[in-house]
């Protein structure tokens, strides 16, 4: 399958090379939030996000995303409460582990704490409200992803419209992305995603998930969000903790339309998905192959 061509494929992202023209990196969510939509604050409590992001390093995941407050609407935490959720998971995970750490939020001085503290990529699910975060990943070695949202953070955007989603969203990540050439990051330091439901019905995530080629044509690594989300359960008529078999599925569609990281809540079945379908694009070798071959 002829996929875009990527700007920089090969790049060092928390001290670990990647090859995106040849491999999908999988991002295992941890929210130390006591609202996560899909875990209602499982991993909140310090030693269970921490527990929580070693068990996904050993179940294969590449990258861990650790959040301190949710996408949804509601009252903002202030940066000092931010900073102290996420900073003693970045650190005990540091330690224990040499997996890639990314931290999601939208704040310059949550990001910059956050990266003095040892996360490799910052992920900015806001599309770059404040261009200051652009700066304080520029002025480091962090990744920085940008992701499609229309609404101020934390702010509800009822009813969303868009003209065409493919092309509106391609068009908005791109000034984004010019937003943050602008203040200093390199090419080879961008991810884009674009932010199934975040300010978009179950259409228009389903038709983005159709469409990614339309936004991997962009030239940068795609980062696909898609896990246990509201398109998933209303498509499939499935609460959160029954959308494992949809996740996958949608998961499988976009590696197989370009995404070269997918953003998962349960990490061993998805990296089970994500091998075979790179075996399937011709990425990655059998692990083992001797049928008929003996």
């Amino acid at each position: 399958m002829d996929l875009p061509p990527l700007t920089a494929p090969r790049r060092q992202i928390g001290g670990h090379d990647f090859d995106f023209a040849r491999q999908v990196a999988i991002m295992a969510i941890v929210n130390r939030t006591p609202d996560s939509f899909y875990d209602q604050g499982r991993t909140f409590a310090l030693p269970a996000a921490v527990a929580a992001a070693k068990q996904a390093a050993e179940a294969g995941a590449d990258w861990v995303d650790i959040g301190g407050q949710p996408f949804a609407p509601g009252e903002e935490l202030s940066v000092a409460d931010e900073i102290a959720r996420v900073l003693p998971v970045i650190e005990a995970t540091r330690a224990a582990t040499p997996v890639v750490i990314s931290v999601e939020t939208y704040r310059p001085e949550v990001a910059r704490a956050a990266i003095t503290a040892g996360a490799g990529i910052i992920n900015d699910t806001s599309g770059l409200h404040d261009p200051t975060l652009a700066e304080v990943v520029a002025d480091s070695d962090a990744t920085l992803v940008i992701t499609h949202s229309l609404a101020r953070p934390r702010t509800p955007y009822p009813k969303p419209q868009y003209r065409d989603v493919a092309v509106d969203v391609a068009d908005l990540l791109r000034q984004r992305v010019d937003t943050a050439l602008r203040h200093g990051v390199p090419p080879a330091r961008i991810i884009v995603d674009p932010g199934h439901d975040l300010n978009k019905n179950t259409y228009h995530s389903l038709e983005l998930t159709r469409r990614l080629p339309e936004i991997t044509a962009l030239g940068f690594p795609t980062l696909a969000a898609v896990s246990n989300k509201d398109f998933i359960g209303e498509t499939l008529a499935a609460p959160p903790g029954q959308r494992r078999e949809g996740t996958l599925a949608a998961v499988v569609a976009c590696v197989m339309l370009g995404a070269r990281i997918v953003r998962v809540h349960e990490v061993a079945p998805a990296v089970a998905a994500v091998r075979m379908t790179e075996a399937i694009l011709g990425l990655r070798p059998p692990a083992t192959a001797r049928h008929n071959l003996e």
